[in-house]
């Protein structure tokens, strides 16, 4: 009688609480998968924005080979001999940059170094 007793209680008790337990289970495992979905999506946002930022970049800065970037590799060069070469090592001389080659040396290092601060204000001032 006993057994009786605790089969029919027990059976459809235990069956609910399992029920019971399964079904939070499951309502977790959706949860996770809807965390684990939204993470995924973040990530992928994450990485495209990544790629269109490098990609901006690299069309903002250009080619090696512009004209511009071209005196500025001359200019630069011109003045780490002088310096390098010249000043620290004491292995030569070089002829002082006179008339135009030093007009057009100050300009182009003018402009590089007064360039990003352009940028800069005209960027503050878009906004």
């Amino acid at each position: 009688m006993w057994m009786a007793i605790i089969s029919f209680l027990g059976g459809p008790v235990i069956k609910g609480l399992i029920d019971a337990y399964n079904a939070k289970l499951k309502a977790g495992n959706v949860d996770n998968r809807i965390a684990a979905d939204l993470a995924a999506g973040e990530i992928a946002a994450q990485t495209a924005e990544t790629q269109a930022i490098t990609q901006y970049r690299i069309a903002s800065l250009g080619y090696w080979y512009e004209p511009e970037k071209i005196m500025g590799y001359t200019v630069a060069f011109y003045f780490a001999k002088l310096l390098i070469y010249d000043k620290c090592l004491g292995w030569g001389t070089t002829d002082p940059l006179i008339g135009w080659s030093g007009t057009v040396a100050t300009a182009v290092v003018s402009f590089y170094f007064t360039k990003r601060g352009f940028e800069n204000v005209a960027k503050i001032l878009k906004k």
